[in-house]
């Protein structure tokens, strides 16, 4: 068995190589599902590629753009707290600004209700509080990350099994609200192998209180994947990986209730649903 290998202190990342730049330049970019929801991810039509490449902001924050077939898309990362109602995004080619709107839908999440034997994992004593805010401190700085690389957005999921637990269910731990589920749970047995669903680099590796071990990728632009409760990691921070290469193995680390991987997709520092991004036929 190969064990966790570096600690959760984030280290520079190099820079995204190979086919994530080739994929761009090819044009296709594979877009994620269109919802305008909170948790969701509305992707936005700027136009036709014959023209430089925009940039775009949302309240300061920097966007990811994708071309495909011919066009440059917006991609933006809607919070799960966002009422319905509309966001305004700014777009730049070159010294020309534009505004885009964007409808915000209603989307009503189920609750889910759950035991946790370990006790410490709902209610954390003082100590485990103070781990949980330094933990914090660095996931936060991972999410904020904004790469150039445009990323490659046509993910395979990352563990071969069923989906039980589905992104924005409002939880309920040992009968304690606790907040929404930001990712989406694949029930698959300890040690069943974890793949990068595209190409990026690992971004931080460690063990959090409550996500267990669990490895961080950036794919560029803001879009960032995690995976958690791994009982396995085969991979390093800074390291390279392309579609398909092996991450670690299925476990039950941190707060569960049994064995499952927690696969989590962050977008502009927001945690939308996976499934938006698995290719299908």
């Amino acid at each position: 068995m190969q064990h966790l290998q570096g600690s959760s202190t984030l280290n520079p990342l190099r820079p995204l190589i190979g086919a994530l730049l080739l994929a761009s330049s090819l044009g296709v970019a594979a877009l994620p599902k269109n919802l305008p929801v909170p948790g969701g991810v509305a992707v936005v039509d700027l136009g036709p590629t014959g023209q430089t490449a925009p940039t775009v902001r949302w309240g300061g924050q920097s966007i990811a753009v994708v071309s495909d077939h011919g066009r440059w898309f917006a991609l933006l990362g809607i919070p799960l707290d966002t009422l319905p109602g509309e966001l305004e995004i700014d777009v730049f080619f070159g010294s020309t600004a534009t505004i885009k709107r964007i409808g915000v839908q209603v989307k009503n999440y189920p609750e889910q209700r759950l035991t946790i034997k370990d006790k410490r994992k709902v209610e954390p004593n003082p100590d485990d509080l103070a781990r949980i805010a330094r933990e914090k401190e660095t996931t936060d700085a991972i999410k904020r990350r904004f790469n150039a690389p445009p990323p490659a957005t046509d993910f395979a999921l990352p563990a071969t099994g069923p989906l039980s637990s589905r992104f924005g269910l409002r939880r309920f731990f040992n009968g304690l609200p606790r907040n929404p589920h930001a990712g989406l749970d694949v029930a698959v047995g300890t040690g069943a192998p974890v793949k990068a669903p595209a190409d990026g680099v690992v971004a931080n590796l460690g063990d959090y209180f409550f996500n267990g071990n669990t490895v961080f990728v950036d794919h560029g632009q803001g879009l960032i994947t995690a995976y958690m409760h791994l009982s396995r990691i085969d991979v390093r921070t800074g390291q390279t990986v392309r579609k398909g290469d092996m991450l670690g193995a299925v476990g039950a680390t941190g707060r569960v209730t049994g064995p499952h991987l927690h696969w989590a997709v962050i977008l502009n520092n927001t945690p939308v649903d996976p499934e938006l991004f698995i290719a299908r036929p």
